[in-house]
């Protein structure tokens, strides 16, 4: 499809000057990217407005995986909602549901046992992990790169045979749950952790070396899509997205939540190290350093877990009295937010989700305007978004 805009540029044929040229008409395009492609992590639609290789505007379409979930917690009880939030961002289930538990478990004033939160802690940076890998391996694909992916799926496996262990589950897990968590640590899983610990930590380094440092790589991400410190508040992004721009904001610090506040942990910000701060390359290297974090958390967890029960004795139909709760977690992508309204019983009133790949998505116009067709596959990598999180 193409719209009627023609330009005109004057090209001097004489190479030395003069006064005889030529006038060329241009048209710009519409360049459907989606909901189909590859690059675009999802069944997201990018509409492009395009001069030759020049991006002049880029909108996002969305919707094509909108499934009512806000409306279907409104149907359903508190317990029963918990497979439902592992679809969400669905390559983070463990942090889902983490997040509707303590959102949940605030509005109801149930007190978790300390077991239970550090096994939720550990499962849930496991989760971090095994999510950033997936964003490490397909962004390296985006770019060109085959190897990076089979490396992060590998490592990947490993978590997700710690994770059918610890719940029977591979991805969509429903393990955190109102109360603590549905079962307690399976024997000898701590050893097993922490052998792969020891195993996956040295793999970073090698990932730095395999993609981070490649040159090709730094060329396709440096001073690319760069989202400056006011755009990142502008549009209240989170995450990586705006650590990426040098804004040390984590919840798990800023607003500690669980057992978050005894384990010690640096907040990775990006420092526009081989380009300009906040472009892609410095998102993609803010989630290559929180990798080595959730290993530091995970390690000082397994030292200071307690033995005692691992979920408070609630009754099998809970009912919420009256109010309502605003809760928000660090997820991998952002900040995840759970609005509950209770008039009691045990159903909620209303649900709103803030997921943190549909706001984050929100700066797409902006990072894409100017840029080389090219580049609209490192952008949109970049900001790493989940489509059953976006549309919901």
């Amino acid at each position: 499809m193409t719209t009627s805009s023609p330009k005109t540029l004057a090209y001097d044929l004489l190479p030395g000057g003069g006064d005889d040229q030529i006038d060329v008409a241009t048209e710009e395009m519409l360049v459907n990217m989606g909901p189909q492609h590859p690059s675009t992590h999802g069944v997201l639609r990018v509409v492009l407005r395009t001069d030759g290789e020049m991006v002049l505007d880029a909108v996002a379409h969305l919707g094509y995986l909108h499934r009512c979930k806000e409306k279907i917690a409104e149907n359903l009880a508190y317990f029963q909602f918990m497979p439902y939030t592992d679809r969400l961002d669905y390559l983070s289930a463990m942090n889902n549901n983490h997040a509707w538990s303590m959102a949940v478990e605030k509005l109801a004033n149930i007190e978790v046992p300390q077991r239970a939160e550090y096994i939720r802690v550990i499962a849930a940076e496991l989760n971090r992990i095994a999510s950033h890998l997936v964003s490490f391996g397909t962004y390296g694909l985006d770019m060109g790169a085959f190897s990076p992916f089979l490396y992060a799926f590998r490592e990947r496996e490993y978590i997700l045979d710690l994770f059918e262990q610890l719940c029977g589950a591979r991805l969509t897990l429903s393990y955190i749950n109102v109360g603590g968590v549905t079962w307690d640590l399976p024997p000898l899983f701590l050893e097993k952790l922490t052998e792969f610990l020891d195993y996956f930590e040295p793999k970073v380094d090698e990932y730095n070396a395999l993609l981070t440092r490649n040159h090709i790589f730094i060329k396709r991400t440096a001073n690319i899509g760069v989202v400056s410190k006011q755009l990142a508040i502008d549009y209240a992004l989170s995450g990586p997205m705006i650590r990426g721009s040098g804004i040390p904001m984590d919840l798990r610090r800023d607003r500690p939540y669980s057992v978050y506040p005894k384990l010690e942990f640096d907040v990775c910000v990006g420092d526009g190290q081989v380009g300009q701060l906040g472009d892609c390359w410095d998102r993609y290297w803010v989630k290559m350093q929180e990798m080595k974090q959730c290993i530091r958390i995970l390690r000082q967890a397994i030292a200071q877990v307690p033995d005692g029960p691992y979920r408070a004795k609630l009754p099998k139909s809970l009912k919420v009295p009256p109010g309502e709760v605003y809760f928000e977690a660090e997820n991998p992508r952002g900040h995840l937010g759970f609005f509950i309204e209770s008039q009691g019983g045990t159903i909620p009133y209303r649900v709103k989700i803030r997921g943190p790949s549909f706001v984050n998505l929100a700066c797409l116009s902006e990072l894409c305007r100017g840029v080389l067709l090219a580049d609209v596959p490192a952008i949109i990598g970049s900001i790493d978004i989940v489509m059953g999180e976006t549309d919901r």
